[in-house]
């Protein structure tokens, strides 16, 4: 069953919600923008490297940024994450679309649906 929309919210909501770390966000897009394989992470997080090893080996040099570690920067990270819709960490973009993980990226390589991906135009969004 599908879960419904989130509720709609205020104006004051939503302006704080857009201020909420805004530069780490349009550090991220511009990143996407500029890059066909963009991963969003975190320090000292295993699965960050391992999606990285998997690009890399994939034949791709991904664009990498890091926001933190387990015990700082946890505030950036959480506007990342309430940006993108995704709950953890790596995030993967692949020419503007998110992709998921570590895992999702790894089934994209093995299923041949991440180098179609990198083959076909860049998405509009």
């Amino acid at each position: 069953m599908a879960r419904p929309p989130a509720p709609p919210v205020s104006p004051a909501v939503d302006a704080a919600q857009n201020e909420f770390h805004a530069a780490v966000l349009d550090e991220i897009i511009a990143a996407i923008a500029a890059h066909d394989v963009v991963i969003v992470g975190m320090a000292v997080n295993p699965f960050v490297k391992k999606a990285h090893a998997a690009a890399t080996e994939a034949g791709v040099t991904p664009h990498c940024l890091n926001y933190g570690g387990y015990l700082s920067e946890w505030k950036p990270r959480l506007a990342i994450k309430m940006w993108s819709g995704w709950p953890t960490f790596p995030q993967v973009f692949v020419k503007g679309t998110l992709i998921g993980g570590n895992d999702r990226l790894r089934a994209a390589i093995a299923d041949g649906s991440f180098q179609a991906m990198l083959d076909a135009p860049r998405a509009e969004g």
